[in-house]
């Protein structure tokens, strides 16, 4: 066996922005007790954070549960959690962790191998339900029990990802008594046991979540600012939609702290005792992914030039804020294994000009190029999940019209725009996807997995294959490298900015931070009085 330590884990992380701690110079030492009053942008509709894929409850179940690793946010490295230690085998098919003493759930019953074992055969039975959990556990093939502190994890293929999914709450340990209630019902809060700092008190849908600390906490991760119990003797997490409610309940202070600042609201919390603690989700950026069976985007020429001709310096300096960054590669700035790709996505409009006139496009009367009859002309599919979609859309339509190119916008619901992606019927699928190891690439465009570029197999898969098949960073770093290289110089996946997470945090409440994936941790969160 392989002993897997931190630095085979990752490579250091590019700049992640804003640490995500939200505490005034002179707050003072951390105070326990309280309610922290947080207003999120949207109904958490289930708690279990072993079926949730939203923001929202992901924010929430965070709280609840513990995971076998934890992911440094700054280095990406793996580290120590439920797991003291581990060990990978040369084929990354096969994970041995060695638990930590003492650790119990809420209903009091031991987290040992048993238990782990017993809640990752759990998430596998959810199948589809499990949002997230079924990606990372595609390959699973069981979880055997060595002894009451030792499990090993097999996979059938080689799953190098997983060292990672088992830092995420995705893949969070639930007590066996929580897998006596159907999944309905743990998504309601019933019988949700884990073993996290804090624990359900009650849910009342689209409007409140309340979380109470556990008592007797004591096996938080090493990367938390301090050991034992939460410091908040509860967080209330309050159902908020409407932006401008949400901003106003924080500037009167009804509410300690929010979630998803919109741009426009930005500039409220950045003085008179507020703060804005920001930090760009890991994982594939906003980017127009390209269906490269149908229509004009068949040519690579074609493609390239529509990634040429997009300004994305001008569209998080218009539509968004300095707080948003353009994409630099197909994965975000805060993924492990970035590739820096900026001068290949540099914006060159007369190149991209040039490319369409040797490819035979020829403008028309209205700007709009043809050729044979055929406009140079594609649809993209989006969903409202971000605020700011279509106005980014929007002027990236006006960018592209300049080239001679007519995007055409198609605003779906989240679950139209998903039934479109998974019928093949779209030319641009414009979305993000938040995960901090570059395996997301695999699941979303290998043609064995998600392959929604529709690419034959060829080369990329290569690439995808082998970053899965180790945890050695020295061999996956150049092939996660060479994956991202295909996806933007073939223009597979036209990235084009980096979704951030911007909190707005009142005078009274301190200590809020994000974990690696961009997620609330509020262990370290206090009130003042």
């Amino acid at each position: 066996m392989l002993a897997a330590t931190a630095a085979a884990s990752a490579l250091l992380l590019s700049a992640c922005g804003s640490a995500g701690t939200a505490a005034t110079a002179d707050a003072g030492p951390p105070r326990p007790g309280g309610t922290l009053r947080l207003g999120i942008s949207s109904n958490p509709d289930c708690l279990d954070p072993q079926q949730v894929g939203t923001n929202a409850a992901l924010n929430v179940g965070r709280q609840v549960v513990d995971s076998l690793t934890d992911q440094d946010p700054t280095s990406g490295e793996i580290k120590p959690w439920l797991a003291e230690k581990w060990e990978v085998s040369p084929d990354a098919k096969a994970f041995t962790f060695h638990l930590r003493q003492g650790v119990t759930f809420s209903d009091g019953s031991p987290l040992d191998a048993a238990a782990v074992k017993a809640s990752f055969d759990g998430i596998k039975a959810l199948g589809a339900k499990a949002l997230l959990g079924a990606g990372y556990l595609a390959a699973y093939q069981g979880a055997a029990v060595v002894d009451p502190r030792t499990v090993t994890i097999t996979f059938s293929a080689p799953s190098a990802q997983f060292l990672q999914a088992s830092s995420t709450m995705s893949l969070g340990v639930l007590a066996p008594s929580a897998f006596t209630r159907s999944a309905e019902q743990r998504c309601r809060g019933e019988g949700l046991i884990g073993s996290g700092p804090f624990t359900v008190a009650s849910f009342t849908p689209n409007r409140e979540v309340v979380l109470a600390k556990r008592a007797g906490y004591a096996w938080g991760s090493g990367l938390w600012g301090h050991q034992g119990e939460a410091y908040l003797d509860k967080v209330s997490f309050q159902v908020v939609p409407e932006p401008g409610v949400r901003t106003g309940s924080l500037a009167s202070g009804q509410l300690d702290a929010i979630t998803d600042v919109q741009p426009v609201d930005e500039p409220q919390f950045t003085s008179g005792g507020f703060t804005e603690p920001t930090r760009p989700n890991p994982g594939i950026v906003f980017n127009l992914t390209a269906n490269t069976t149908r229509g004009v985007l068949t040519d690579v020429a074609v493609r390239q030039a529509v990634s040429k001709g997009i300004d994305r310096a001008e569209v998080t300096s218009t539509v968004l804020t300095a707080n948003y960054k353009a994409a630099t590669s197909v994965l975000g700035s805060a993924t492990p294994f970035h590739t820096d790709l900026s001068k290949e996505l540099a914006y060159d409009p007369d190149g991209a000009r040039k490319a369409l006139d040797a490819a035979g496009w020829v403008p028309g009367a209205d700007g709009i190029r043809a050729k044979g009859g055929q406009r140079l002309a594609a649809g993209v599919v989006f969903s409202p999940v971000f605020n700011q979609n279509q106005s980014v859309l929007e002027l990236i339509q006006q960018q592209l019209r300049r080239i001679g190119f007519d995007l055409r916008i198609d605003l779906r619901t989240t679950a139209e725009s998903l039934q479109v992606q998974q019928s093949g019927q779209y030319d641009f699928l414009w979305y993000n996807t938040t995960r901090a190891d570059p395996d997301i690439l695999r699941q979303l465009f290998s043609t064995k997995a998600g392959n929604r570029a529709k690419i034959a197999p060829g080369e990329l898969d290569t690439a995808l294959d082998a970053q899965a098949a180790t945890v050695d960073a020295a061999q996956r770093g150049p092939a996660a490298e060479r994956a991202q290289r295909l996806i933007v110089e073939q223009a597979y996946a036209i990235p084009v900015f980096e979704l951030t997470q911007v909190l707005g945090v009142g005078p009274k409440a301190h200590g809020i931070e994000f974990e690696a994936s961009s997620r609330l941790r509020l262990f370290d969160a206090w009130v003042s009085p």
